[in-house]
């Protein structure tokens, strides 16, 4: 397997993309970063090796470019929300089938070596929702890389970490309103941290053993969406009292979100929430040890005080 000095990372100005930057460039990874403005990327500029440019990754001239050099490729990109369609919506489509399909297609010419795709835990062609089913079409277009690019295929379960829009979503309703109507209060995740992510796929990316693989990443416990909520209030000292909601009430209140600007919450993610979004064996790959939630969620939800290590034990028993 050639050595890997240079990486493509499509996705990298995001949440998860940040993280995955800090590590590579940690070893002196050179790293393009495209964007489609410059700005948005100014918290990556202090990384030495990161190069961002300005570029539209779903036009076949420019990623010809950005693929010029690169012995790999990092696909990110990924939507939460939709226009609705069948099997899945245009927004779906576009992010999660047609950028891979586009970089699998750009990489081969370019004679790229690898491919790590990040897909999610719970992706299937028969899912209950769009999100899903979008998701298992994204990972057959990687898989048809092979045998001239080798692919590795990550799916993580919700990722945390400071920043996400995950546990920080939860932490700013909370402030906000005195209780919080729940849909899928029951949904049980394996939250996984964004450092142990970025961990992974800087490891897939040089071990020979990680291609053709579809490895599952995920945190040490399962917690239901209800204890995470609990948990969230806690830390940051908002508690708030948590109505569950059944799904036909869940179903109703994202079709109001879904009214507003950035939703909070869509009924495909309701739909999302019918499959348990959890490991099907060990959490992470490699004999890898997950993070704990509680090791380090207090460092940016709230004071780590006796507050805050209490709820972290309470949480434990449940």
């Amino acid at each position: 397997m050639r050595p890997v000095r240079k990486v493509l990372i499509v996705g990298g100005s995001g949440f998860v993309g940040t993280a995955v930057a800090a590590r590579l460039a940690r070893d002196g990874v050179a790293l393009v970063v495209p964007t489609r403005r410059r700005e948005r990327v100014r918290h990556l500029l202090t990384l030495p090796t990161v190069d961002v440019v300005e570029a539209d990754v779903f036009d076949p001239a420019a990623l010809a470019q950005l693929m010029d050099g690169v012995d790999a490729v990092v696909s990110l990109v990924g939507v939460l929300h939709s226009r609705p369609g069948s099997p899945w919506g245009p927004d779906f489509g576009r992010a999660h089938v047609e950028l891979p399909t586009r970089l699998v297609a750009a990489a081969r010419r370019a004679g790229v070596g690898r491919i790590v795709h990040v897909s999610a835990l719970g992706a299937d062609p028969a899912g209950p929702s769009e999100y899903q089913r979008s998701k298992a079409a994204g990972e057959a277009a990687i898989r048809a890389a092979g045998p001239e690019v080798e692919w590795t295929i990550l799916r993580p379960s919700v990722i945390f970490g400071p920043g996400d829009r995950f546990l920080n979503l939860f932490a700013g309703l909370l402030q906000r309103f005195p209780l919080l109507p729940l849909g899928g209060a029951g949904a049980r995740f394996q939250p996984v941290f964004v450092g142990d992510v970025a961990e992974v796929i800087a490891a897939a990316l040089v071990r020979p053993d990680a291609a053709g693989q579809v490895v599952e990443m995920a945190g040490p416990t399962v917690y239901t969406l209800r204890q995470l909520v609990d948990y969230v209030g806690t830390l940051s000292a908002h508690p708030r009292p948590v109505i569950g909601l059944p799904e036909g009430l869940a179903m109703l209140q994202a079709a109001v979100l879904e009214c507003l600007p950035g939703p909070l919450m869509s009924r495909d993610n309701v739909r999302s929430m019918r499959v348990d979004n959890v490991a099907s064996g060990a959490p992470q790959p490699w004999g890898r040890q997950p993070t704990a939630l509680e090791s380090v969620a207090p460092g940016w939800l709230g004071r780590a005080n006796r507050r805050a290590r209490f709820a972290a034990w309470l949480l434990r028993r449940e």
